[in-house]
């Protein structure tokens, strides 16, 4: 089977080689692809939103099946155009892909079904924004409707800097036209979980829960990032939770798509936080998570891309998804300076024998040496029966690493590992 991959980053990493370990697949092309995933598959320099050229690509090079991982070009419709081409896909078409493209009509189907999640108003004027966060609780939470690169939330602890976050999304343009309309919504307090999840439209079956990290320091200190590292299982997401969550969230969901004619086939990523009240939706994704992806897929037992074909052609209930009852641990090696200005084009240096437990996310390759390109530049994932051997094992493959400029938090894990031993966050 020929196989394409539209993504360049640690994510399409971590699926590239999970497919790679079916024996049916003998070529998988990245498009784009970077510099490290190029000794897993052969990149195509194509971007991840010229739709256009990537269904020209597919259609020329046979490809048997696509694999669409980003938000941007699954929001843009690239399902629907390499369908339109004959060419199945893992992802949903654009009609579903909109629960991530447009916080207002996710917020709006919630509420439309009854599926928990935190109070909010929508706003299309600035000034309507403004009036009401005069007497909003604080803090509150601003978003921007539309995609903005993980970045478009921020958590305003203080009335002017709820102002200040509607300026900029709704008058200085910060986030483009994503910050034309902005939800704002209650501000829960509770741990996070993660939850990607396969669905046909018909069958939904969760992976292993997970715990992302997104403050750039140490301690959740410093600018929100896209991840600065992740641990799976996430503690907090107990059985109890787990049931929960199926009956009032993930099921309502797909049940919810399905009556809105937008059935969605694909990963969906529930961002959930367990509040005093019950687990509640924070956001939906309509995509595998970037970095949950690099500790959840390492414990999938079944075959990826099995379970993919499954879900594309709606038979996911026939398939037994079976996870390791094992901890995954990932620290998010990046540059110094991410998610604001770095530099680039330092040579990494990669131990041969741990090269399996490395996803490249930001690098370049330039006269058969591995060079630094992004901010976030390497996802090193780790395995083993306790989270406290997993953590300790991934940060052992972080320090036989090495690139000038690297930084990276020292305490991924370190929260839920104290959640397991005093029970409680």
């Amino acid at each position: 089977m020929k196989i394409m991959v539209i993504g360049g980053g640690g994510r399409e990493h971590a699926i590239i080689k999970k497919i790679k370990q079916n024996k049916n697949v003998n070529e998988i092309y990245a498009l784009p692809g970077n510099g490290g995933i190029s000794a897993d598959a052969k990149c195509v320099n194509i971007g991840a939103k010229d739709i256009e050229a990537i269904v020209e690509f597919a259609v020329s090079n046979l490809i048997d099946y696509a694999i669409v991982a980003p938000d941007d070009p699954l929001v843009l419709g690239a399902v629907d155009a390499l369908e339109k081409k004959g060419i199945k896909c893992f992802g949903p078409n654009k009609a579903a892909a909109i629960i991530e493209g447009s916080k207002v009509f996710s917020k709006n189907l919630m509420k439309k079904y009854g599926i928990p999640t935190a109070e909010y108003e929508v706003f299309e004027s600035a000034d309507k924004a403004l009036e009401y966060i005069e007497n909003a609780p604080i803090p509150t939470v601003i978003k921007a409707d539309g995609l903005a690169l993980g970045k478009g939330v921020i958590i305003a602890n203080t009335r002017e800097e709820a102002r200040e976050a509607v300026k900029g999304m709704m008058l200085e343009g910060m986030f483009g036209s994503s910050g034309s309309r902005v939800v704002i919504e209650e501000f829960l307090t509770g741990p996070e979980v993660s939850v990607l999840s396969f669905t046909d439209g018909k069958t939904v079956v969760p992976m292993v829960s997970s715990m992302d990290h997104k403050r750039a320091g140490d301690n959740d200190t410093g600018l929100n990032t896209g991840g600065m590292g992740t641990i799976a299982p996430n503690p907090c997401y107990t059985d109890e939770v787990a049931k929960e969550c199926m009956e009032k969230i993930f099921i309502p969901t797909i049940n919810a798509m399905n009556s809105e004619g937008r059935t969605f086939k694909g990963c969906l990523y529930f961002g959930l936080m367990i509040t005093p009240r019950g687990p509640k939706v924070i956001e939906y994704n309509c995509r595998f998570g970037d970095p949950e992806t690099q500790v959840v897929l390492p414990l999938l037992k079944t075959d990826l891309l099995d379970v993919m074909m499954a879900v594309t052609e709606g038979r996911l209930s026939e398939i037994k998804v079976e996870f390791e009852k094992e901890s995954a641990c990932c620290v998010i090696m990046a540059s110094k300076g991410y998610p604001l200005s770095y530099q680039k084009g330092y040579e990494i240096n990669i131990p041969e024998e741990i090269n399996d437990k490395v996803y490249v996310a930001g690098a370049a390759l330039k006269d058969g040496k591995l060079l630094t390109s992004g901010g976030r530049v390497l996802g090193v994932t780790a395995i083993a029966p306790t989270l406290e051997e997993a953590i300790e094992k991934s940060y052992g493959f972080v320090s036989e690493i090495s690139f000038e400029n690297a930084f990276y938090r020292k305490d991924i894990g370190k929260k839920a590992l104290d959640i397991i031993k005093n029970g409680k966050e």
